[in-house]
């Protein structure tokens, strides 16, 4: 939950709008003092709108200690700064001041070494991904060899997606410090260091009927420690469906604060578990459920079945799931660009894309970022260097103009992606977007798009297409008019569509929408000059109820009246 609390009425009206806008807000009223002193126990995180000396007042009295106390965002009265005042990384104060900015259209004040610098925040290292940091880890002294520039030395057995890491973090087999570990296994390295427990293990637990947590608990622990395994990595237990009620099971679930995966008996009994029982199949319908639960999870299996009275348990690794980010920049003006697609591509240790898309954002790259832009026609190989990186288990960006997802780079990506990789698509504004809020809104009512490109669409299907469209009655947006090597495509479109409409019929061009070279122009279907569209050019061909009106192209949301 994130607390609101103001001090000036232009204060109360922006935290009014933030309770509106965000489900998890809540704006707690009364005297700033005791507000802040309720939200600070119930919430979070905290936006503070007053002036930054009386919300460091305010809160002074209530720190304690960094990785439990709420991060504080602090906001002016006149809306513009959101200040990441205290609890930037821990407490998630540096991505609130974001968030606040983002709503509030003010800019985000973060103060913090790791940020200003484009550096990875240890203390937030791999949050995302389910990291825990073991206790004991020196934060300070290798977050100061980092910032400083020393080498600090990453050791992991298995690549994460972990985002971009700057030069003087490097991959090593050796745990020299100042080191940052990531791993499952309970060692103790040299310090100092920084130990993560990735979330990489999975139990499979069987257990009788009543069979109680303290009995289940008693026989995985000693199971982890004699594999030299953390608990801190376990994130799941595994069991047969027939357990869903089982207490004891729940118990300790709870316990570890991990999740409960159950499977039908039918599913588990497809699984070459090594240690079958007959026994086990006669009452659950499936010879195996320890070893079956944790194969069925996609792990590898490290500890084969242990047994107590009431109870075995078997432990596996599960794999690491690299991230593709197939991301949408919109038509060109950084200002469209969403706050998705920026923490994508923050994200990101492989950006792919055209040179033409990529040079619009490689100053928004953090330090370390890669890049790699095949030339126009390779979409294939665009998307499979992507995939690469995310299968190796490292995190990439794939970027189109517009939204990618609407004659972008999602498709091939996504044809060629299967479940060994987390994918997430960033929408964009489209050129179609784009040309119609320059026009007016001709979009107003059923539309439709056509690309007149026929490189990977036969001209026939596009005739066809057009046709369709002109029955219809549709507004249509056409991309990719006209090119170098395709001079007839649109004259044509349009002496299909005039068969259909009327000469006068109302029509839009963009070219460069929202970019250098902008040109936006209102004509007519019979008037349009076809030669003077190119691959930067958007026509927009109304319907029968599109009109002109004070300069304007719109198409009305209604047929009443």
């Amino acid at each position: 939950m994130i607390g609101l609390v103001a001090a000036t009425e232009n204060g109360r009206r922006r935290a009014r709008h933030l309770a509106r806008a965000w489900p998890d807000a809540r704006l707690y009223g009364g005297r700033p003092g005791e507000a802040v002193r309720r939200a600070w126990g119930e919430c979070g995180g905290l936006v503070l709108f007053m002036a930054a000396g009386a919300a460091v007042r305010l809160v002074a009295p209530l720190l304690s200690d960094k990785r439990r106390d709420p991060g504080v965002v602090c906001v002016d009265d006149a809306g513009r700064h959101a200040v990441s005042l205290c609890g930037g990384h821990g407490g998630g104060a540096n991505a609130l001041a974001r968030r606040v900015a983002g709503a509030l259209g003010a800019g985000p004040v973060i103060t913090t070494a790791s940020e200003a610098l484009g550096v990875p925040a240890l203390d937030s290292l791999g949050a995302e991904l389910g990291f825990r940091i073991e206790e004991g880890s020196d934060l300070a002294a290798v977050g100061a060899a980092l910032v400083g520039g020393e080498t600090v030395r990453l050791v992991s057995e298995r690549r994460w997606p972990l985002g971009p890491l700057p030069e003087n973090v490097v991959r090593s087999g050796e745990p020299e410090p100042p080191l940052i570990l990531i791993s499952d296994r309970a060692a103790d390295p040299p310090r100092p260091a920084v130990v993560y427990r990735p979330p990489s293990l999975v139990a499979g637990v069987g257990c009788s009927r009543g069979a109680g947590a303290e009995e289940i608990l008693g026989l995985l622990r000693p199971a982890l420690q004699g594999a030299g395994l953390s608990p801190k990595s376990l994130c799941a237990l595994a069991s047969v469906e027939a357990k869903r009620g089982e207490r004891g099971l729940l118990e300790a679930a709870e316990s570890l604060g991990v999740t409960l995966r159950l499977f039908p008996a039918q599913r588990l009994a497809r699984q070459p578990a090594p240690n079958p029982s007959r026994a086990v199949e006669r009452a659950v319908g499936t010879p195996s459920v320890a070893e079956a639960a944790v194969l069925a999870c996609g792990a590898t299996l490290l500890v084969e079945k242990r047994r107590s009275k009431n109870a075995t348990v078997a432990v596996g690794r599960l794999p690491v799931r690299g991230r593709l980010y197939i991301v949408g920049l919109g038509p060109g003006d950084e200002g469209l660009l969403p706050p998705l697609a920026r923490r994508a591509l923050s994200r990101a240790e492989l950006v792919v894309g055209l040179e033409r898309y990529v040079g619009r954002i490689r100053h928004l790259l953090r330090p370390g970022t890669r890049v790699a832009t095949p030339p126009l026609g390779e979409e294939v190989e665009r998307a499979r260097l992507a995939l690469e990186e995310a299968r190796a288990g490292g995190s990439a960006a794939l970027v189109s103009g517009g939204d990618a997802g609407v004659y972008g780079m999602a498709s091939p990506a996504l044809e060629l992606a299967g479940e060994e990789v987390e994918v997430e698509v960033v929408p964009g504004i489209t050129a179609a977007q784009a040309a119609s809020a320059l026009l007016g809104a001709p979009l107003g009512h059923d539309h439709c798009a056509l690309s007149l490109s026929d490189l990977l669409t036969p001209w026939e299907v596009i005739e066809r297409r057009l046709r369709a469209v002109a029955e219809a009655d549709l507004v249509v947006s056409l991309y990719n008019p006209r090119s170098g090597g395709r001079g007839w495509q649109l004259e044509r479109a349009r002496r299909i569509l005039l068969e259909r409409r009327p000469p006068e019929t109302p029509v839009g061009v963009v070219r460069n929408a929202f970019r250098e070279g902008q040109r936006v122009a209102l004509t007519s279907l019979g008037s349009l000059r076809t030669g003077e569209a190119d691959m930067n050019t958007i026509v927009v061909v109304g319907s029968s109820r599109t009109r002109v009106r004070a300069g304007r192209m719109v198409t009305p949301r209604g047929y009443a009246g």
